[in-house]
């Protein structure tokens, strides 16, 4: 496993080392306006001077405040939505219409509400963070519930366990897999989440940094932006993963 594990970070180190080289060369030799493409090393020149001033910590700690906020609460009101959908067959006839119709509806569409009703603040991109990630939150939770073995809950009834016993000893731990996985399908669409409410109005983020640059055909500094939240995601993403492995280990040995 060890061995597999090494081969496919040497593979992944290649392939990252590799693209960047081709971007570098496309952008010095291929692309002759400047205003299309920003070079790699003018990037890493830009996050540089954007530390230097402050901005970059600034505007890092906005989006940052705002994606953990929505997230939290997402999956305060995620896992318990997924566990009464999953619980009752009335409230998941109920649910499920609200439920998938808002999952469907594009941020696009509802971002411009959400700050038109709260301001271009804090809460109106919480919202927006929250509409994007509570709902794969809940419906990994229900399929997680409703995945459980039945032949497993039966067995744990025939020795007298009773209802709550059944649900905290083997339904919860059952679906926490899937509950995690959830959890780590939020972390894009908030990230995602955040760029566009910070795209339509903010003081300050990282996806104002992007919409400010734009307006002036700052390259460097737009593709910073870009690519500061794409490593945030990949972070995020590695420590949720490494956390699912480190708790269900047996789910890596299934794959």
């Amino acid at each position: 496993m060890g061995g597999k594990s090494h081969a496919a970070g040497v593979i992944a180190l290649i392939s990252v080392v590799g693209g960047l080289l081709a971007w570098e060369a496309a952008s010095r030799l291929l692309v002759s306006n400047k205003l299309f493409l920003a070079a790699p090393t003018q990037i890493v020149m830009a996050v540089i001077g954007l530390a230097r001033s402050g901005a970059l910590a600034h505007h890092a700690a906005v989006s940052a405040g705002e994606f953990a906020a929505g997230f939290a609460i997402s999956t305060v009101i995620g896992i318990p939505l997924g566990l009464v959908m999953a619980s009752s067959k009335t409230a998941k006839s109920a649910l499920q219409p609200w439920v998938y119709g808002l999952y469907a509806t594009p941020t696009v569409a509802l971002a411009p509400l959400f700050i038109l009703w709260l301001g271009i603040g804090i809460w109106s991109k919480v919202l927006v963070v929250l509409s994007l990630v509570v709902f794969p939150i809940a419906l990994n939770t229900e399929a997680g519930l409703r995945t459980t073995s039945r032949e497993l809950v039966e067995t744990v009834r025939s020795f007298g366990a009773s209802a709550s016993q059944v649900f905290f000893k083997v339904s919860l731990p059952s679906a926490a897999p899937l509950i995690f996985t959830g959890l780590r399908l939020g972390i894009g669409r908030g990230l995602i989440g955040v760029v566009v409410a910070e795209l339509f109005g903010a003081r300050a983020g990282l996806g104002q940094l992007i919409s400010e640059s734009s307006e002036t055909f700052n390259m460097p500094n737009l593709f910073a932006g870009v690519c500061l939240l794409a490593l945030s995601g990949i972070a995020l993403t590695v420590g949720f993963t490494s956390l699912e492995r480190r708790l269900f280990p047996w789910r890596e040995e299934q794959g």
